[in-house]
């Protein structure tokens, strides 16, 4: 019975609708910048495992599922990088990065 469960890909799934819930969970109640961030990367991870188990167990003769997950994976380093040097900017400015503080990003 459990070879069944992992044949179809349903733990594939599972643990993507996992990663997503814990990126919407750290975004709603994480209040560092850092923390949000790393929620995101938790979101777009889950989506890109979503693709590429579709990929695997729906049409795997076709790499659509791995191209659009080294898409993902590509947004997510470029949005990284840009994230990670507004959050270096924030805390040489204000001294700290929460985000609850920052009402008015003017520099």
């Amino acid at each position: 019975m459990s070879d069944m469960f992992y044949n179809n890909g349903n733990i594939y799934f599972f643990v993507a609708l996992f990663m997503l819930f814990c990126g919407i969970a750290g975004l709603v109640y994480r209040r560092t910048l850092i923390g949000m961030l790393i929620s995101m990367e938790l979101i777009l991870n889950g989506a890109g495992l979503n693709l590429v188990a579709i990929n695997r167990f729906i049409s795997p003769e076709n790499p659509y599922g791995a191209a659009f997950t080294l898409i993902i994976m590509g947004i997510a380093a470029a949005e990284s990088s840009l994230a990670l040097a507004i959050i270096i900017l924030i805390s040489k400015r204000y001294h700290h990065i929460e985000s609850g503080d920052l009402k008015e990003l003017k520099f």
